[in-house]
């Protein structure tokens, strides 16, 4: 039996889910403690880690990952917000934002939150800034673009040449006016790439990485001293989609690097790390009832209320995005027999507002349940405003003397809200 069979019986028996539930969302939260516990013993402690705010902003699942020691990595004010409301340590936090005004800046500066420049005019910037924080003892860094390609799913990939992100370290003259810019800022004491996402091959990162150790060794050798102290690697470990095992591995990860960015692990560098969607995704899933079935041209379809308003990304990208779906009986038997080709169908009005398209699965009925797993990544905290569809419902998960608890930690919004927040 899966983890989530359980919780989603325990949904049923508490009648969280029932004959006029739509869809629900659940957080394992003792998985997540565990998942950052596999992260933090798959490295050194020269390592330090940060979660990605973006890939699950919901205030209680960050209030969970700060607990568990880690700092977090925001990509906007509103990030940077919530992960000061959940405690996160403003001396664990990373601001990565590529879009920086200057009043972020002055925050990062005043408030000593380190911070990752973007380009030589964010630079122009913090250099204009600076002097009015001498007691200022944010990291700063440069972000570089190592430009050494794409990966399988093109959307997510942010060290091909023309990446909207980081400073593209291999365009002509670039990577010696970076030299000369460490050299002449010293409180330039960082360095950061993200070479990889979703679809990148774990060999492809670590050549990116590999690329920053070699121009961080070549700023300090130049200097004579080392002042770039701190390495940042981004994130990026992909996720398995296609089942429950969890591959690769943090330790997989770790093992990779060791072999071919060896520097990494001696200790001469604190080394940052920003991973998201590895420690969120296999941590959550949703049950949603079907509404009606029928069949066409052949294919079965089942309507539900769990579409593009959650997956945005399975909607518009499906063959980049796959989700694993499985059915339930209303009182939460999993269905194993009369299997059809079917696609689940999402609530929006649009065709491809499609879960799970062209699948062999049990026959699905009317008020049976859709569990869709693998979404405490990108999905619960990332609403899509189609057809003026409410936020979901999502209770956290937790395990007290072996038993199951489960605890509302976003109530649904309510149709009153909806309008509000259009008006």
């Amino acid at each position: 039996m899966n983890q989530e069979h359980p919780i989603l019986q325990r949904a049923i028996e508490d009648r969280i889910l029932g004959s006029e539930t739509t869809v629900v969302g659940f957080m394992d939260l003792d998985g997540l403690a565990n998942s950052i516990d596999d992260l933090i013993a798959a490295f050194p402690d020269n390592f330090q880690h940060t979660f990605a705010v973006k890939a699950n902003s919901l205030r209680h699942v960050l209030m969970k990952i700060s607990h568990c020691g880690i700092g977090a990595e925001v990509a906007s004010p509103g990030e940077l917000t919530m992960a000061q409301s959940a405690g996160f340590d403003i001396r664990k936090i990373i601001f990565d934002s590529p879009a920086k005004t200057m009043d972020d800046l002055r925050q990062c500066l005043k408030h000593s939150i380190a911070f990752n420049l973007d380009n030589e005019q964010e630079l122009e910037r913090v250099v204009a800034l600076i002097e009015d924080y001498p007691n200022s003892e944010a990291i700063i860094g440069f972000r570089i673009n190592p430009q050494i390609g794409s990966g399988a799913i093109s959307s997510t990939s942010t060290a091909t040449n023309t990446s909207k992100f980081g400073y593209p370290i291999g365009d002509e003259g670039n990577r010696e006016r970076l030299i000369d810019y460490y050299l002449k800022y010293p409180w330039l004491t960082s360095i950061h790439t993200h070479a990889g996402s979703q679809g990148c091959p774990l060999e492809l990162m670590a050549r990116g990485i590999g690329e920053l150790v070699a121009v961080a060794e070549e700023i300090n050798a130049r200097k004579g001293e080392q002042q770039i102290t701190r390495l940042d690697i981004g994130g990026g470990l992909p996720v398995n989609f296609a089942s429950p095992e969890v591959k690769p591995t943090f330790k997989e990860y770790s093992d990779m690097l060791r072999d071919k960015v060896p520097l990494l692990f001696t200790g001469k560098y604190t080394v940052k790390t920003e991973f998201g969607r590895a420690i969120a995704a296999k941590n959550g899933f949703m049950a949603t009832r079907v509404e009606y079935t029928k069949n066409a041209g052949g294919r079965h379809i089942a309507t539900t209320h769990a579409g593009a308003q959650i997956m945005t990304r399975t909607a518009f990208l499906p063959a980049a995005w796959p989700i694993r779906v499985e059915g339930f009986t209303p009182d939460g038997v999993l269905k194993t027999e009369d299997k059809v080709q079917t696609d689940v169908a999402g609530p929006c009005c649009f065709a491809a507002d499609l879960v799970a398209k062209d699948v062999l699965i049990p026959r699905l009925d009317p008020n049976d349940y859709v569990a869709i797993y693998d979404t405490g990544a990108y999905y619960f905290s990332n609403h899509f405003d189609y057809n003026s569809l409410p936020r979901i419902a999502v209770y956290g998960v937790s395990r007290k003397s072996g038993d199951l608890s489960l605890e509302l930690i976003r109530r649904s919004e309510t149709l009153s809200e909806v309008v509000s927040n259009m008006s």
